[in-house]
């Protein structure tokens, strides 16, 4: 199994690319070992020093790093998690990733499928994604994940790049937000 690996916008976070598929569908994000209690290979992953955040989308898996920690130590520990993992037949995650609400207004189903087919296909290839988090009286509340969270250009891109976007074919969206915490 050969593993590639790419850089991201964000210095602190790798793209790794197993040349097969991570998860079925959607996103999955992990913090902290505790947030990785029903996805095993983010489990393995956090057992090694210095990494702070994991990333699951369909095709790869992007890995955040302490500042303190130099990718020249940690990339051959988190490629070597990644193919041991990936060979022992294991799943990735034992719970499926949740699938979108039915119950969704026609102004959220709009703003996700925008996030879905015009955002997302582009922050994937810097290895992060945007989820949608709630949208309430026109402001629109987003997370960002794998290397979009923490990443320098995340404000210019949530402002000037989706911000537009969302408002240009939503006229109900009036601005975006980041969503800080959860």
């Amino acid at each position: 199994m050969f593993i590639e690996f790419e850089e991201t916008p964000n210095p602190n976070t790798l793209k790794f690319l197993p040349g097969r598929e991570v998860i079925a569908r959607g996103t999955a994000e992990f913090k902290s070992v505790e947030d990785a209690g029903q996805a095993p290979l983010a489990q393995r992953l956090f057992d090694l020093d210095g990494v702070t955040g994991v990333f699951f989308s369909t095709d790869f898996v992007s890995v955040s790093k302490a500042d303190d920690i130099a990718w020249d130590e940690l990339k051959p520990a988190v490629l070597t998690a990644l193919m041991e993992h990936f060979t022992s037949g294991q799943p990735v995650m034992t719970a499926e990733v949740a699938a979108v609400d039915s119950e969704d207004s026609e102004i959220v189903r709009q703003i996700k499928e925008l996030l879905e087919t015009r955002v997302n296909p582009a922050v994937a290839m810097d290895g992060g994604n945007i989820e949608f988090v709630d949208f309430d009286d026109g402001v629109v509340y987003l997370r960002m994940e794998g290397a979009c969270a923490g990443c320098p250009s995340s404000t210019m891109t949530l402002k000037h790049g989706v911000e537009n976007l969302l408002r240009k074919f939503i006229p109900e969206v009036e601005r975006v937000e980041q969503e800080m915490g959860y």
